[in-house]
């Protein structure tokens, strides 16, 4: 359905201590596979361990991963080592100026980055699917620095995706919560704002 709607890649929601639209490994896989050629698809993991993370993407085969909290330290490296074919998406939660030198200093690292609005240091972490809207002049700024394509996500809506494209400028967007009703994908509001992104 979303390719349907003109969605030019498919984000794919692993176990999370939070948020909606997780799915199984299993399922992962099997619409990895069956995804036509020429549309990447993410798996989005919580997992922070080199370790963990290429046995999840081993799992799943999707054709990038994206890491939704702070892997610990020499992942990357262990990741492209065991992956080379793999593409290696960061998770940035603004969250204040400061995310501004952690996104650039981790771009050195990466394929791409994408600008996110959760909290990873909670009690239970909010790693994506919030639906809030951070700060969009701090990530106009990483934008403006990084040397790799920056994604934007985080409470992005069919009344304010034109607003956030003109001001911030991503590479391309990414939403869960607010093509969701009562939980599931609308296939009216996908392709409502699937209309708005493609005529921004």
């Amino acid at each position: 359905m979303a390719i349907r709607f003109g969605a030019s890649a498919l984000g794919l929601v692993a176990k999370m201590p939070s948020g909606p639209g997780s799915i199984s490994d299993l399922l992962i896989l099997r619409i990895a596979r069956s995804v036509p050629a020429g549309i990447p698809t993410f798996l989005l993991t919580s997992e922070t361990s080199a370790g963990e993370i290429i046995g999840h993407h081993k799992r799943t085969h999707t054709s990038t991963i994206q890491i939704v909290d702070k892997p610990e330290q020499g992942a990357y490296e262990a990741i492209r080592l065991a992956l080379p074919a793999i593409k290696i998406v960061q998770v940035v939660h603004v969250i204040d100026e400061c995310s501004i030198d952690e996104a650039i200093r981790i771009s050195q690292h990466v394929d791409a980055l994408l600008l996110d609005s959760g909290n990873p240091i909670l009690l239970i972490k909010e790693l994506g699917g919030t639906g809030r809207v951070h700060n969009w002049k701090i990530s106009r700024e990483i934008i403006e620095q990084s040397k790799v394509p920056v994604f934007l996500a985080g409470g992005l809506t069919l009344e304010n995706i034109k607003r956030a494209v003109n001001e911030v400028h991503p590479f391309g967007v990414d939403l869960c919560s607010g093509v969701r009703t009562n939980g599931k994908l609308d296939p009216k509001k996908l392709e409502a704002f699937m209309t708005a992104v493609l005529s921004s």
